[in-house]
């Protein structure tokens, strides 16, 4: 089985750096899911509150008798739950979902730098990590501006901003300002929206080292240091793509990709401009 990395955060915990994303994943097709990526090597597994799916992953996770202290899990606070309190019983639910103790990594999912709660929501975050539920705690899709207000409002720097991050949505200045503060960029829609698997230039690479396009982009993700969740709810796909520590892209594969970045790259929404605020 190929060997895992990991990522050392500011906090001094260690989170794979492969992970499998599981947006849209179901009780139905959940278990099967969950069967293959640990039989591939996954640890790593990412869901939400607004995903719905938080319970039927934590069955799947205990139903695969794999040790907890084997599993990292990170969830995430939906929108409509920001504010201290809100954010405190949101965290119950999650973890009765979870059925687990202690959550590895928790999220504010979106900023909704509307209304400005998103600092409260963190100071809860604080808290939930002081009292030992939690071992690290971060933001998703998040941009300077929203984390310059929130480290100056908490004194507390998040050690994770999970972000919408592809070949052609590369987020270069974003990431240059996480480096500078020691927090740690993590991929999500990493593959676009599937664009990369007949991308000529990624498709040639693999040719190269004998893969596919898709195990070059989450191998480019692994050597720009990145954290990242490709989903997938087939198997066969699943395990591609954690076949990816077995080769090293060169500095010209490396090169070639990053001439893949567009400005109009993005294909979620604008952090600045989502509500989100269902729960």
């Amino acid at each position: 089985m190929p060997q895992q990395t990991s990522i050392t955060l500011a906090d001094g915990h260690s989170i794979p750096q492969l992970g499998l994303g599981t947006w849209k994943l179901d009780a139905t097709n959940m278990p099967i899911v969950v069967e293959a990526a640990l039989e591939a090597g996954y640890r790593h597994f990412d869901t939400a509150y607004a995903y719905r799916n938080e319970a039927a992953l934590g069955d799947a996770l205990k139903a695969s008798g794999v040790a907890r202290d084997e599993l990292y899990i990170t969830s995430k606070l939906p929108s409509g739950r920001h504010g201290y309190d809100s954010t405190l019983s949101t965290f119950d639910e999650t973890m009765t979902n979870l059925g687990v103790d202690v959550l590895d990594l928790y999220l504010i999912h979106w900023p909704l730098p509307r209304t400005g709660n998103f600092v409260d929501t963190f100071k809860a975050f604080i808290k939930l990590k002081e009292d030992g539920r939690i071992k690290s705690i971060g933001v998703s899709n998040f941009h300077e501006a929203h984390l310059e207000k929130l480290i100056a409002e908490t004194g507390v720097t998040p050690v994770v901003d999970q972000i919408e991050l592809s070949p052609a949505f590369q987020q270069k200045p974003l990431r240059a300002f996480h480096e500078k503060h020691g927090i740690k960029t993590e991929s999500w829609s990493p593959l676009g929206t599937g664009d990369v698997l007949d991308n000529a230039e990624l498709k040639s690479i693999g040719e190269k080292h004998g893969k596919t396009a898709a195990q070059v982009t989450i191998r480019w993700h692994i050597q720009n240091g990145l954290i990242v969740i490709p989903k997938s709810s087939n198997p066969e796909r699943i395990k591609q793509n954690f076949q990816v520590f077995d080769f090293e892209l060169d500095a010209d594969d490396m090169a070639r990709i990053d001439t893949l970045d567009s400005a109009d790259g993005r294909t979620g929404a604008n952090p600045d401009e989502a509500e989100f605020s269902q729960v």
